[in-house]
């Protein structure tokens, strides 16, 4: 065999041109097989929650959270919203709310028309103030309860209403920083009370705008949101109560099928009658109501005002959680200290209309409730002094402003301090969490 060198040379130039083809051809390929990142709106199982610190509403006690209140020269421009009475006014005789806030920690404050048996003026806050948003969760730091369920008032928030909805956006905004600062659980909740189906759009487009404005879904501007199931938690609250409401059952099961088939996936916690598996009493005897609970994440059944201490059945959570458990729903327990809406109702008889007994009451509910196995705890509320059933610091009764002649305000008992209930609420959360020394027996404070 001859060697011929000009061959050899167009032979060597081939082979480099074919390795440096195969090498760039080799680089495109694996530019182009090389996965991308997760799109989680793709995935039927929820999103990364790596991060997160409340991945799940398990061994969590958690409030309901109204932050509805306004203040004359608050900057809001609703007046005396949510204390005020009829026809707008605010005056001694003349208001909803039946406890009166211990204002003694508040940095911001306002002058009220109500006045102290010395002639001293009375103080009231305004939701509407970061600074308000800002003590009430460090209350929550404090006293160790994991966080709130920050309700949104459907008709509040609604394009037709641009006052409401401005105020419950700052109050979201303050309390999502405010969670942040101080690593407490968070989410929204939706209460359709007074709406009908035409609104639900609104929703959908409210949610769409929280979640883009205030990037929920974002793990690092909001590591506390509380997800469930893989996703945020939205609850919906008002579903199947036998009150005449202008929706039905099958209204929200198309909601609620249009949120979690959504652009961006949710869980959903509903919001429903305390007597929704027997489907009577407070309860609209519709089995739709059941097919819906079984699309949800987690149900919620409302007690409030529903039994006095007398009357209390403990059966009826653990036979709850038994139907749930079998139908694959999670279920949380709700508890109240106490109820009294004498001045919202104008009426003296309804002054501690379910009496507190120091706080007994909302312990053997919660005594009950953790014993016989609850996930976690919703309490209500934090900060609903309208109905008497707020747990944070409120002014014993003999520190109450006057109320006219004919009415007045209730508070706390007046041997405990005006933290007792945060406190007792703190110490379920600890028993949740696994403490020991617990019992159905109201623990004492040291």
């Amino acid at each position: 065999m001859t060697f011929n060198m000009k061959t050899f040379n167009l032979f060597l130039l081939a082979l480099v041109i074919g390795m440096l083809s195969a090498c760039s051809k080799t680089t495109t390929n694996q530019e182009k097989e090389e996965p991308e990142a997760s799109n989680p709106v793709d995935s039927t199982d929820g999103y990364d929650t790596s991060g997160l610190l409340y991945p799940k509403y398990e061994g969590l006690v958690m409030a309901g959270y109204q932050g509805w209140f306004n203040a004359e020269g608050d900057g809001a421009n609703r007046g005396w919203y949510h204390y005020q009475g009829d026809n707008n006014v605010f005056e001694p005789g003349v208001t909803k709310v039946d406890f009166w806030p211990d204002m003694t920690e508040y940095t911001k404050k306002y002058k009220s028309p109500f006045k102290f048996a010395d002639g001293s003026d009375a103080y009231l806050f305004s939701s509407n103030d970061e600074e308000t948003i800002d003590l009430h969760f460090k209350w929550m730091k404090d006293y160790g309860i994991d966080g709130v369920h920050m309700q949104r008032f459907l008709g509040e928030v609604k394009p037709s209403n641009p006052s409401g909805k401005a105020h419950f956006n700052k109050v979201l905004t303050s309390a999502l920083k405010a969670a942040k600062k101080y690593d407490r659980a968070i989410s929204i909740m939706y209460d359709l009370s007074g709406s009908g189906p035409e609104d639900f759009a609104a929703l959908e487009q409210d949610w769409k705008e929280l979640v883009e404005t205030h990037k929920l879904y974002d793990k690092e501007a909001n590591p506390t949101y509380l997800w469930h199931n893989g996703k945020p938690l939205m609850t919906i609250w008002g579903v199947g109560f036998s009150d005449d409401r202008r929706y039905t059952v099958q209204d929200v099961d198309k909601l609620v099928d249009k949120l979690k088939a959504g652009e961006k996936k949710v869980s959903i916690m509903l919001g429903i009658p305390y007597y929704w598996r027997t489907l009577d009493r407070d309860t609209e005897a519709d089995p739709a109501l059941h097919a819906l609970i079984k699309k949800a994440d987690i149900i919620m059944p409302w007690a409030v005002g529903r039994y006095k201490m007398e009357d209390f059945n403990p059966n009826i959570v653990r036979e709850d959680m038994q139907w749930a458990a079998q139908n694959k729903v999670d279920y949380v327990p709700l508890v109240f200290p106490g109820f009294s809406w004498g001045n919202l109702q104008k009426n003296p008889e309804l002054y501690y209309q379910i009496p507190r007994l120091k706080g007994d009451f909302i312990w053997k509910q919660m005594s009950n409730a953790i014993s016989a196995g609850a996930m976690s705890l919703y309490v209500a509320m934090f900060d609903e002094i309208d109905e008497g059933t707020a747990i944070f610091k409120s002014a014993r009764e003999q520190d109450t402003p006057l109320n006219g002649d004919k009415y007045r305000f209730v508070g706390i008992e007046n041997d405990l301090p005006t933290d007792h209930y945060l406190w007792l609420t703190g110490e379920s959360a600890k028993w949740i969490k696994g403490g020991t020394g617990y019992t159905a027996e109201r623990p004492v404070r040291p």
